[in-house]
């Protein structure tokens, strides 16, 4: 059917310089991508500010798309009294996902959303620790609204009086996939034509970019490689992480990290609390009397091969060394009596970085978990309030979007000069995040949201940690580890208990020292799944290679490679590991899990049982297990278990066969520099012979993968 364009919307199809307006096919800002002009965009916009560069090689290696997937005479805008009002078509059967880091709902046609950087939402309105204006169709683009303003999101459920009102054209294929989703969605109207409305307060105009596939992934790979491309860990950031009591003293942090090892518990990252600062409310970033030798303590953790990641957040203490030369560059209101840098400015991330660099990196600090970067309005009111004004220009409601991703520029630049990398974690974060090397985290705790947190971050190159921080039982503590264990950062973080929750759960009972009758088999259980998440990495660390290099999320839900599978299209609850692994998550309370396996076979992660795929299974879920399937036709490599990942052994490997046929699996070795060279090394095994083969590249780094066993499943 032929859309109508509203009011006195106009097609400003301004391109970039070269291309002329035209309300016809435009020509790509980059390969498969467009851009909208709209009246006169604000100066500073996710887009104007950005810290990396376009990935352009990368995006040239993609399928070529040469037309824009949506009629530019469909994408139409006006100015208002309110500011900036876009209209976006959305197709029969058309379902939306995205918007960033979405806890309460995952199908986002029929909703409306006004992004709004919240940590504390109430209701699914749209706040959000990353509210991202990206969402992407599964009819194979996405749309990026380049605004650092709380703009509202309508995702089909309006219709304008002067909108076409006679019955579209029966489409039986699309009601029948309509059909198939859950009854709650069915006063959407999915089955008809509607529109995406978007308002963005304030601007007198805004660019829009528009993501070709062919596909959903393919709309999304061009995102993240339009944001830089995915950040890539070093090694030891996908390994396990611990974060310490908040109050531990230096002497109490050593000894924790002398148990892990004597417990033979992986560890990678040790992270430290608030407690290592002097004053942390707000922060003066410098050793408190818990750490009389900080310098001692760091050498001794980073002689065990643990990376020391220190908490903190940005606004600074009147005691901290660089107060006064921060001043200047700060914000006009106060938050905890400290200062809000404004990182927008290059003047505030110097003097924050510098200072970091000198007193903190240099002396072994690995990185660093961003704390309160974000905002609250519904439980206790504490941030900078939208009326504030910053020496860059931007006001607070800016600067709230922006706060968290300049906020890890700032960090980043430390390590960019040391051409190392880091790994961190951070509260807040926005628009092409991409590249940053931080995994974001959350002070609320529902595990099903934070399961669903994992499958909607994928959509908008975000990256997630469902940490256990908290547990009502051994139950629940087993099944938020295995959560974790299948995560993008597998972390515990235990700042409000002295002890390890696998000696007691209870709060109050393991700040007294009073440990669970039997916690050492519960310590056990514990330990077999961090043993399994060191197994893993060197598949996660191949998949993290490819979202580096091709923008593909290493963690992504079903829909977006199962997209023309309506039976996927609500499912919020699974999501892919990798290319190759399903995982479905289990919450405390449920013996039984009904979980969808897409098309093709599938085996069972624990008993190489072989499924048929396309159907839904009601799965037993003893508490020892977490339901993994591995896609038919793949190598599964497996690391030898270490306790950390600089241990050579880790490239020792168990590769298991899935499937028939000849197989073949991509690996990855680098120096873990910045700059150094990403090498790949092939397995290969034929489907007559009893083992696989090894090919490596001459230029191998001195710890290269080696196989010592090779195991066929059983079908």
């Amino acid at each position: 059917m032929t859309r109508r364009r509203f009011g006195a919307g106009i097609f400003a199809g301004a391109m970039a310089a070269q291309t002329p307006p035209s309300r016809g096919e435009q020509r790509p800002t980059y390969p498969g991508i467009w851009r909208f002009r709209f009246g006169t965009p604000e100066p500073q916009t996710p887009v104007s500010a950005r810290h990396y560069p376009v990935a352009e090689s990368a995006l040239r290696d993609l399928a070529v798309v040469t037309k824009c997937p949506i009629s530019p005479s469909e994408i139409t805008g006006r100015r208002s009294r309110r500011g900036y009002h876009l209209r976006l078509p959305l197709e029969p059967g058309e379902m939306i996902y995205g918007l960033g880091l979405q806890f309460q709902s995952f199908l986002q046609r029929g909703s409306k959303k006004t992004l709004r950087v919240n940590a504390d939402p109430a209701a699914d309105l749209g706040d959000s620790h990353a509210p991202v204006p990206f969402y992407v169709s599964n009819h194979g683009y996405g749309v990026f609204v380049d605004t650092a303003r709380y703009a509202a999101f309508y995702c089909g459920d309006k219709v304008r009086v002067d909108d076409p009102h006679e019955p579209p054209p029966e489409q039986p294929e699309v009601m029948a996939a309509v059909a198939q989703l859950p009854k709650q969605f069915e006063r959407y109207h999915m089955a008809k034509s509607s529109h995406v409305e978007v308002e963005i307060p304030v601007a007198a105009g805004v660019d829009v970019y528009i993501f070709a596939g062919p596909q959903m992934r393919e709309a999304v790979q061009r995102y993240v490689l339009f944001s830089g491309g995915g950040a890539l860990p070093p090694r030891w950031g996908l390994g396990f992480w611990y974060r310490a009591y908040g109050g531990a003293t230096q002497d109490e942090v050593i000894a924790l990290a002398d148990e892990l090892r004597s417990q033979n518990i992986p560890c990678d990252v040790l992270g430290l609390e608030p407690g290592w600062q002097s004053h942390s409310y707000s922060c003066s970033f410098t050793w408190s009397s818990n750490f009389p030798d900080p310098r001692k303590a760091l050498d001794k953790l980073n002689a065990q091969n643990y990376h020391v990641n220190l908490w903190e957040h940005a606004f600074t203490n009147p005691t901290a060394p660089f107060y006064a030369d921060l001043k200047p560059y700060s914000g006009d209101y106060e938050v905890w009596d400290g200062l809000v840098p404004d990182f927008a400015g290059s003047q505030a991330r110097k003097i924050v970085g510098d200072y970091h660099d000198a007193n903190l990196v240099s002396a072994g600090v690995a990185g660093f978990k961003l704390d309160e970067c974000d905002n609250s309005d519904f439980t206790h009111y504490w941030s900078f309030p939208e009326i504030s004004k910053f020496p860059s220009g931007l006001d607070g409601e800016q600067m709230h979007c922006f706060f968290g991703l300049r906020y890890q520029d700032t960090m980043q630049a430390i390590f960019e000069r040391r051409k190392t990398r880091t790994w961190g974690l951070v509260r807040s974060s926005h628009a092409l995040a991409a590249p940053s090397p931080y995994t974001l985290y959350s002070d609320l705790y529902d595990h099903r949201e934070f399961i669903r947190a994992v499958a909607n971050a994928s959509f908008c190159g975000l990256l997630w940690c469902p940490e256990v921080r908290d547990a009502k039982d051994n139950e629940d503590l087993i099944r938020r580890l295995q959560t974790v264990i299948f995560s993008p950062l597998a972390m515990v973080n235990a700042w409000y208990i002295r002890n390890p929750p696998w000696k007691q759960v209870d709060r109050e009972a393991n700040n007294a020292g009073q440990f669970a009758a039997g916690w050492q088999d519960m310590e056990q259980t514990c330990r077999k799944l961090v043993e399994l998440r060191m197994q893993l990495i060197p598949y996660l660390y191949s998949a993290y290679v490819r979202y580096h290099q091709s923008g593909l999320p290493p963690f992504r839900a079903l829909v977006m490679d199962y997209p023309l599978d309506p039976q996927t299209w609500a499912i919020d609850d699974e999501y892919l590991m990798g290319d190759s692994v399903l995982v479905a998550p289990v919450v405390r309370g449920e013996k039984k899990r009904r979980l969808y396996l897409p098309e093709g076979d599938w085996f069972d992660f624990w008993t190489s049982a072989k499924i048929s795929g396309q159907q839904w299974l009601d799965n037993d879920v003893p508490l020892d297990r977490i339901p993994v399937f591995v896609k038919a036709g793949t190598l599964l490599p497996l690391a030898r278990v270490t306790q950390h990942t600089a241990d050579p052994a880790v490239f020792e490997l168990t590769v298991r066969r899935y499937g028939p046929g000849d197989l073949l699996a991509v690996l990855h070795e680098d120096d873990g520099s910045l700059s150094g060279p990403i090498t790949t090394v092939q397995l290969e095994w034929r489907e007559n012979e009893d083992a696989g083969s090894v090919s490596r590249p001459s230029n191998s780094t001195s710890m290269s993968y080696s196989v010592t066993r090779w195991e066929r499943t059983t079908e």
